[in-house]
């Protein structure tokens, strides 16, 4: 959600931290701001509601106040107070020491701010962060040591999800962090170190890092960094080396981010699929799982929110049809509070791009509780979910900035279907040579998914065209209903269109009713070959609709001749396995949501009110 984003060094801070916030952007936020500590000794902060240019306008017109070396910074998303100039961060104390950055959610802080009231401080914003600054102010008066220590003492006394950035003016050469159920890495550089909501913050500078985990502090300064616990005692931070580029974070020529990531699934594709078959044997990723212990299994939950959820619902078809084993698919953020019947035999599957949504984290920590055993699919190395859970299998697609998934949905889609794989292979329902086809028919998408790629501009022509339509509806059979709902979601996501996504079969229950003359209907075809039944009902589906005046868009593999009959616009895809379909039929659905919004003039890849990463329940 919020960027935050923290630099002790030789360079100019606020021109790092800038950077640092601009390439952040992508997670979602609502003002932008930025505190420096001055050569002079100055704390000096500047922030804006609204986008970052607004915050570039202020700065100008301090005209080079805030220069030093020490400084940290923030993008904003509201949750205590509305998104104005001053509920921006950073927030400072009375006596203008303390500066604080906050992302997350302090669940006490009416108890802790009706405190600091009765003691006669004076709050200014209406937000939960600003406490935290009164509050550190209020330690260091009382006798604590340092920043650090008057941060750790204060962290014992709030509830909630947090991260915090500090500075403190009296030691101008420090930066302090702290996280608990919310994300922040340490960048370690030459003579400077860096802090973040995520790598991309300072991967320009370094591309060595280290994992903070849960109830952890850092500081940092020019000669290095310490991590302790909440609890006082220092401890060993897991380095790591981040494996993209600068470049990979750049547009690359593509006119938004979603295109050029649109684009990249055939990368994302292959690099997750790779080393997880060697030697015969499919292999996932850290804290393997034993093969005992797949064995066992008797039944999988899985457990995801948005797009994920939806590669959940894929994930249910290939593990029930290739293991027999029952999957049921959870809301992330209903799973807990529904009590649902764990034991030490069921498999829960967390699955999230960012590795620090709220809702699965705390499904995670319910599966935990109830002794399930559970594994992680993310694409963030050394994210919370993954840390906390018993294995993880990392998805690869590099860094996805547009908000709304696509190559990180991909991705997931492959994940589920190698978890698919393993499960079969521990429990025996398929043999080797069953196994190594399965395997070699994925290894075949990334250049299907290519051919793909290259047949889809008459999408966005078709696009243009309906981009006026009040609604757009999707219909799917078998794995085409979980990309239809896929379908929706990103046109709801980027285009701020009523959308729906339906199973074909219920259009007589109820949806049939909302078809009129020139609405846009998707429909998601299965194979005449490999679900004929399926198929012919689906043509029915079609038939009924266009009766109504309804304007239908086919998905369709190539060669279906009776789909090309009853469509008013066809989109013809390469034949694949019906489990593996999907990674091809979501791909217009992506490029068709893109290019209506583009086309009603809307930013794809920061669509409203949306974040990245959702970090609070």
């Amino acid at each position: 959600m919020c960027g935050i984003v923290g630099y002790v060094g030789p360079g100019s801070a606020l021109e790092v931290v800038m950077q640092g916030l601009r390439r952040l952007e992508y997670r979602g936020y609502d003002s932008a701001g930025v505190a420096v500590i001055s050569e002079s000794g100055e704390l000096r902060t500047a922030k804006k509601a609204g986008r970052i240019e607004n915050l570039d306008a202020e700065l100008a017109r301090l005209d080079g106040a805030l220069t030093g070396h020490t400084g940290i910074g923030h993008t904003r998303w509201a949750t205590h107070g509305a998104p104005n100039d001053l509920n921006a961060h950073p927030h400072v104390d009375a006596g203008n020491r303390i500066a604080v950055v906050h992302n997350g959610i302090i669940e006490n802080f009416s108890e802790l701010r009706s405190g600091l009231e009765a003691a006669g401080v004076e709050l200014v914003s209406e937000t939960d962060s600003e406490t935290v600054a009164h509050l550190v102010a209020a330690e260091l008066a009382a006798g604590a040591p340092d920043l650090t220590e008057a941060t750790r003492r204060v962290c014992c006394t709030l509830r909630g999800a947090f991260t915090l950035v500090l500075l403190d003016r009296e030691h101008p050469e420090t930066v302090v962090g702290a996280r608990r159920n919310s994300p922040l890495v340490l960048g370690v550089g030459d003579g400077e170190n860096f802090l973040g909501s995520d790598v991309a913050a300072f991967i320009s500078y370094t591309k060595e890092a280290v994992e903070l985990g849960q109830d952890q502090l850092v500081e940092i300064s020019r000669e290095g960094y310490r991590i302790i616990g909440f609890d006082g005692i220092e401890v060993e931070g897991k380095r790591f080396t981040i494996d993209w580029d600068l470049a990979a974070a750049e547009k690359g020529g593509f006119d938004y981010f979603m295109l050029k990531e649109i684009q990249e699934q055939p990368t994302a594709v292959a690099d997750t699929l790779r080393a997880h078959y060697l030697h015969g044997r499919i292999t996932l990723d850290e804290q393997r799982l034993d093969g005992s212990v797949l064995r066992e299994i008797d039944k999988v939950f899985v457990v995801a929110c948005g797009s994920a959820y939806h590669a959940g619902l894929l994930a249910k078809h290939a593990i029930e049809h290739w293991t027999r084993i029952p999957v049921e698919v959870e809301m992330a953020s209903e799973f807990r509070y529904r009590d649902p019947v764990l034991d030490q035999q069921t498999l829960v599957v967390a699955i999230s791009q960012s590795g620090e949504t709220a809702d699965t984290l705390e499904a995670v920590r319910h599966a935990k509780e109830q002794r399930a055993t559970v594994l992680a699919i993310c694409n963030t190395n050394g994210a919370q979910i993954p840390r906390e859970a018993d294995a993880v299998l990392y998805t690869h697609a590099g860094p996805e900035i547009g908000v709304a998934a696509t190559k990180s949905f991909s991705a997931q889609v492959v994940a589920v279907l190698i978890l698919g794989l393993a499960l079969a292979e521990a429990r025996g329902t398929k043999f080797g040579d069953e196994i190594a086809a399965e395997y070699a028919a994925l290894e075949a998408m990334p250049a299907l998914i290519t051919e793909t790629l290259s047949v889809i501009e008459p999408v966005r022509v078709l696009a243009r065209e309906i981009a006026d339509s009040r609604a757009v509806l999707f219909l799917g059979r078998h794995v085409g209903y979980p990309v239809a709902l896929e379908g929706a979601l990103k046109l709801k996501e980027l285009a701020y269109m009523h959308a729906e996504g339906f199973p074909a079969g219920e259009l007589k229950h109820g949806p049939i009713a909302l078809i009129e003359p020139g609405l846009p209907v998707v429909v998601v075809m299965p194979s005449p070959v490999a679900r004929p039944l399926l198929h012919q009902k689906m043509l029915s589906n079609i038939a009924e609709i266009s009766a109504r005046g309804a304007r239908t868009i086919v998905i369709a593999e190539q060669g279906d001749l009776l789909a090309a009959k009853h469509a008013a616009h066809l989109i013809e895809l390469p034949v694949a396995p019906t489990l593996l379909s999907p990674l091809l039929t979501t791909i217009p659905l992506q490029a068709l949501a893109a290019e209506i919004a583009q086309s009603r003039g809307l930013d794809v890849d920061k669509p409203r009110n949306l974040a990245k990463s959702v970090t609070v329940e």
